[in-house]
């Protein structure tokens, strides 16, 4: 089968490798669509932590369900998608119910070689049924469940103002599941473009340039001299995620879904004397992945507006490089695989 392997940083290679055998309780998905995320750019980057080389990326996955084991309620043939991470069942995360902070997990396209090829093969577990929506939605179906996820950990409730710190992929997920929680949204980036992505599809009422000089006050205003009750970054940027705590009312929840490798350095006091909650939001829950296709199916997300760029997998290795330069727009770049 066909495979594209990131073999170093910057460095993407095409070969010849065996398609897999079926194990048992495990399922073989034939791919069909590979969505490209900040996990695949930051690996290519060479800045993506919890990371080694050689590795096949992608985990935003769609496909035909080609062979499988222990999957009774699934049809050869039916559309999937899955849950990329791979939890052992037995740590003290996965006894309390948090898989998704599994201590010995296993990412697919991280940890673990992903979906840049043919044929993939998956723990049947992990398996989830199409419900009628397309390869590219289903593909779509994890980054938006990476938000909902961060919402549901900041336990949004209806009315509240909610900030969301980047409006990239992630971040405009996150947007759009705090605004079917009920929330105010208030989108806050550097890319003016991207603000007006917001306002123009996902119908954000509230966009702020973050190199404005007054932040604090526009923020101020919107939220009638409160400021937002929660914060969620998706840049995983240091100096965002150290200045987010400017923006925070008293009583506060600021969730962490980007990543980076470097400190949190917070000024204590000003943590301190907002009595603020911080809390980091690692991936997402099979109910986070279910509330995704629910909301998809009823019309209340639409994830196709993500997708700014389209090519095949052919065109990977050529391409993938350009997807960096944010002067070339790309919100989500979407690869398919066959036809």
């Amino acid at each position: 089968m066909k495979t594209l392997t990131c073999t170093t940083p910057g460095t993407f290679e095409y070969s010849e490798t065996e398609k897999p055998e079926l194990k048992k309780d495990h399922a073989i998905i034939k791919i069909k669509r590979i969505g490209i995320c900040g996990t695949d750019l930051h690996a290519f980057e060479g800045t993506q932590p919890f990371f080694n080389y050689p590795r096949v990326l992608g985990h935003e996955l769609s496909g035909e369900l080609v062979e499988a084991d222990g999957a009774d309620s699934f049809k050869i043939g039916e559309a999937v998608t899955f849950i990329p991470y791979f939890n052992c069942g037995e740590c003290i995360a996965c006894r309390m119910n948090k898989p998704n902070c599994c201590v010995k997990m296993q990412v697919c396209g991280v940890h673990v070689d992903g979906g840049m090829r043919e044929y993939l093969q998956v723990p049947s577990r992990t398996l989830l049924h199409g419900e009628g929506l397309s390869y590219d939605e289903l593909a779509l179906v994890e980054p938006l469940a990476i938000g909902a996820h961060g919402v549901c950990r900041a336990d949004v409730q209806p009315g509240e103002f909610v900030l969301v710190i980047g409006a990239g992929p992630i971040g405009l997920g996150t947007m759009e599941f705090a605004r079917i929680a009920g929330a105010n949204v208030i989108a806050l980036d550097i890319n003016e473009d991207r603000l007006a992505f917001c306002k123009d599809k996902l119908k954000v009422a509230h966009v702020v340039n973050a190199l404005s000089a007054d932040v604090v006050q526009q923020l101020s205003d919107i939220t009638n001299g409160d400021m937002p009750t929660v914060v969620i970054d998706a840049t995983g940027n240091q100096k965002a995620i150290n200045n987010a705590i400017n923006y925070m009312a008293h009583g506060a929840r600021f969730v962490l879904i980007g990543l980076q490798k470097g400190d949190l350095i917070f000024n204590h006091p000003e943590f301190h004397k907002r009595e603020s909650t911080l809390m980091s939001s690692r991936n997402a829950t099979i109910e986070d992945f279910e509330h995704v296709i629910k909301s998809m199916k009823a019309g209340l997300v639409n994830p196709t507006n993500y997708i700014t760029h389209q090519v095949k997998f052919e065109e990977v290795k050529d391409e993938f490089e350009s997807w960096l330069d944010p002067k070339n727009g790309v919100i989500k770049a979407m690869v398919s695989m066959g036809n």
